[in-house]
């Protein structure tokens, strides 16, 4: 093969360099790819370590929120030492640097909350005061709605880090992301799900998207990965995300389903401490070739008018 093989970075985790591979092998397909032949050369994975990895002890919050999963990707990106790069969507900012943009996003993975316990079979039956290890936000907050006397502790790390938390005692239970379980052949250790209307995902929750420079947003690679489905029902979410100005700072949860043409969607956000929670939900009928224009501007709606009901009561401020 003549070209030079497009390079791919991905965080060092585990988790990511799984996810990475099954974009490797879809982007490598799309460029001529056969299996018998040498993938790396058409796509190569190029392992880049970032800040959020390196720092374990600390909320995100406290030492720059999600982009520390993604800045050093990106600059690597915007130099041209990768040609794109492969996220968890849920980990991306509302927000990205000039010049990048979220070019595709395959078929999503089950969006789902996974509950992992020894001692209980859902949320509900933890005995009273138990310890509920997490670190994100939201899963806090929506656990703390219906269970306020839990216990919550601080759990970062890569999934093998949290589950061995678990099974040396630090927490009772714990919540991950189906996707991540499943996509690490896990998913058997799921005990029950939260209910994604009940409790919505993170926006994005369960996907990955391509990251590119915004020249090549229209390379054929590109568009032979792309879901149009989940690309619709992402829109509708992150824009919610955006009205909402979500960082690691709000507990926003979002979930968005599309039947046909009509996107059907619930946004709601909490108070840290669970007390108080904001939810709207809404319906559009897209059209083309403006569906995903519709869909964001649904999450938008969605979102500002639980940012208005909210309000400063939202943010967590310590």
């Amino acid at each position: 093969m003549s070209r030079q093989p497009i390079r791919i970075g991905a965080r060092g985790s585990k988790l990511s360099l799984a996810q990475s591979g099954l974009m490797q092998a879809r982007i490598a397909a799309a460029l001529g790819w056969t299996p018998g032949d040498d993938l790396d050369a058409f796509a190569q994975l190029v392992p880049i370590v970032t800040s959020g990895d390196r720092i374990q002890d600390r909320r995100l919050m406290e030492i720059g929120g999600k982009g520390l999963f993604t800045k050093e990707i990106e600059e690597a990106l915007l130099d041209g030492r990768i040609d794109c790069a492969v996220h968890s969507l849920k980990d991306m900012p509302a927000e990205l640097p000039p010049g990048l943009v979220l070019a595709a996003t395959p078929e999503r993975e089950d969006p789902r909350d996974a509950f992992i316990s020894p001692v209980a079979e859902r949320l509900e039956d933890l005995p009273e005061g138990a310890r509920l290890g997490t670190a994100s936000l939201r899963r806090q907050a929506q656990a703390l709605h219906v269970r306020p006397d839990l216990e919550i502790v601080m759990l970062r790390g890569n999934v093998d880090t949290r589950l061995a938390k678990l099974e040396r005692g630090e927490a009772d239970a714990i919540l991950l992301a189906q996707s991540g379980l499943n996509r690490l052949g896990l998913g058997h250790l799921t005990r029950s799900w939260l209910d994604p209307l009940a409790a919505p995902p993170a926006p994005g929750q369960g996907a990955l998207v391509i990251e590119t420079r915004a020249e090549d947003v229209d390379r054929p690679w590109l568009q032979a990965v792309r879901c149009k489905a989940t690309t619709l029902a992402v829109a509708a979410e992150r824009g919610a995300l955006y009205a909402l100005e979500g960082s690691c700072r709000t507990a926003v949860g979002a979930h968005a389903r599309l039947d046909g043409l009509a996107l059907t969607m619930i946004v709601e956000a909490l108070t840290p401490d669970g007390a108080q929670r904001f939810r709207r939900e809404g319906s559009v009928t897209l059209s083309s070739p403006n569906a995903a224009d519709e869909a964001r501007a649904l999450g938008l709606e969605l979102g500002g008018a639980v940012r208005a009901e909210g309000g400063p009561a939202l943010i967590l401020t310590d």
